[in-house]
């Protein structure tokens, strides 16, 4: 049995080699990992959390302030705050497609969700987060809003000169995907690993 010991090596002594160095079992090379694909998952939310409620925040301010007044200029006439409803996509896109839109955004959570399990990347769990916090932002107008259950009208009021309404779920949604298209670029996937193509 020593011999055997001596041969393999055992996690409290040196190895077979005898070079003086420990050397961990794959048992106790695997915890490190766990811990550390728990601390991106708890990026992840924690930067959807952060976008949901700056997103929902901002519309809670902009129903009460500015809703049925006039545009408050920011920067001149190039950017306004003007608060409208919006019953399409992002931008003002599709507006006879509500419920359509109700049931991407949904399943676009459930996805995120799933490919939590399998994500050990922080720029993956930073851009995932950005996803999931505007969807679930523009998800929550769909609900709650009038006119009714999965077909309200999501609040827009980010009004820069030439270019659509919107808001900052649309923005998170926005820079989400834009990371996550460099990421594929750059050959970053979300479990860590790098692929050159």
């Amino acid at each position: 049995m020593a011999e055997a010991e001596r041969i393999i090596g055992t996690p409290d002594t040196p190895d077979a080699a005898g070079d003086g160095q420990e050397r961990p079992d794959a048992e106790q090379a695997q915890p490190p990992e766990r811990p550390r694909g728990r601390r991106r998952i708890a990026v992840l939310f924690a930067v959807a959390v952060f976008a949901y409620l700056l997103d929902l925040g901002s519309k809670m301010l902009v129903v009460a302030k500015l809703e049925h007044h006039e545009p408050v200029e920011v920067i001149g006439d190039w950017l306004r705050f003007a608060a409208i409803r919006n019953a399409g996509a992002a931008f003002g896109f599709g507006e006879a497609f509500t419920v359509i839109f109700t049931v991407i955004a949904a399943a676009v959570i459930v996805v995120i969700a799933r490919l939590a399990r399998k994500l050990h990347s922080l720029p993956w769990a930073i851009a995932l987060g950005l996803l999931l916090g505007g969807a679930l932002g523009n998800l929550t107008d769909r609900i709650f809003r009038s006119p009714g259950v999965f077909e309200g009208a999501v609040v827009d009021f980010i009004a820069p000169k030439h270019f659509a309404v919107f808001n900052l779920a649309d923005s998170a949604i926005v820079c989400g995907g834009i990371l996550i298209v460099i990421l594929s670029f750059r050959g970053l996937d979300p479990d860590g690993t790098v692929h050159r193509d």
